[in-house]
């Protein structure tokens, strides 16, 4: 948990930059807002301000008007940066902008920062993201590496956690980044909640890639979706690459173009993904051993759970269990 566990609820700011885009804008107040623990607590409270609390442009045919300014930032717990088309200077050579260095410098040491599509430009303009790997909008990575070089720039990835500052790409990438910080923080039941309650994917692995040439399959070419349903309903059975291709009735090669083309990775790696989903459930959810998560998630061993839960998530299932048994213990 983060440090505002004593908290009835863990704040969130959002800073709305002139420019701002206002869809991502949106992203945290309606992820966030959905979270909610038992007898329907929130479990987090999300406040947008500006730089001097007065309207802000957006890249739209509006403005919007916040209640809130800068001094704000002081009392969060997490900050949002959405992305702006209008950051100047700091995009063309990499200086902030005395007023928003300023608020920026309210912010709190320990407060974890995330940076939704170019925001990731204002993060590097304060030093933020120094030495770190990072990612923003495809289009825009180039630019933000020539920029700051000492950024580990990941071109090709949705989002990137690196703790406590956290990057991702534009869009949709801005709502699983968001999703995937209430699952960090409440585990998989709230988090699945808040995706079901926005009705987004309650699940997409930041290193899945972000440019797909091809999104939506021709309808003449078929799909994997039908093979992925089926393969979710036996994933505690032992399926090859060849029982995939066998249902979807193609060859094992067009069944893993399809699947790069739909979902941006291979089958092997959408499978390997999904059960450590489902093995993070169970251990939720279930007082069931190892091996028997083990078994149901389809890694057959405890010991092959135990090396595919920590090279995801960076912890043994015990301790991951334990994390969010005491989660839901805070939030209740």
């Amino acid at each position: 948990m983060n440090r505002d566990v004593h908290r009835d609820t863990h704040r969130v700011g959002v800073l709305a930059l002139d420019g701002v885009v206002p869809f991502e804008l949106a992203i945290p107040a309606r992820i966030f807002g959905a979270a909610v623990g038992a007898g329907g607590k929130p479990l987090y409270s999300v406040v947008t301000c500006s730089l001097d609390g007065g309207p802000v442009r957006t890249d739209a045919d509006y403005d919007i008007t916040v209640a809130q300014d800068a001094s704000v930032l002081a009392d969060v717990d997490t900050l949002v940066i959405p992305p702006s088309h209008a950051l100047g200077v700091i995009c063309a050579d990499g200086r902030l902008p005395d007023d928003l260095r300023t608020a920026l410098e309210r912010v709190r040491p320990g407060t974890r920062m995330v940076a939704i599509c170019t925001g990731a430009f204002v993060l590097a303009a304060a030093g933020l993201l120094d030495h770190r790997p990072a990612t923003t909008h495809w289009r825009e990575a180039a630019q933000l590496q020539r920029l700051f070089t000492t950024v580990r720039v990941d071109p090709n990835v949705l989002f990137v956690d690196d703790g406590d500052v956290l990057t991702s790409a534009g869009v949709a990438a801005g709502v699983d980044v968001c999703v995937h910080l209430v699952r960090r923080d409440h585990g998989s039941a709230i988090a699945n909640d808040v995706a079901r309650m926005c009705v987004v994917p309650p699940w997409r692995d930041g290193g899945q890639a972000q440019f797909i040439r091809q999104p939506v399959p021709q309808p003449a070419s078929g799909g994997t979706a039908a093979t992925r349903a089926w393969a979710l309903d036996r994933l505690d059975e032992p399926l090859a690459l060849t029982d995939l291709a066998a249902h979807a009735q193609v060859s094992v090669r067009t069944l893993t173009r399809r699947f790069r083309d739909e979902v941006g990775m291979s089958p092997g790696q959408w499978l390997a993904g999904q059960r450590i989903e489902r093995a993070r459930h169970l251990l939720e959810t279930t007082d069931w051993p190892v091996d028997l998560v083990a078994r149901h998630a389809g890694f057959g061993t405890g010991t092959s759970l135990r090396q595919h839960l920590h090279s995801a998530v960076g912890v043994a299932p015990q301790t991951y269990r334990r994390t969010f048994r005491n989660t839901a213990v805070l939030t209740a």
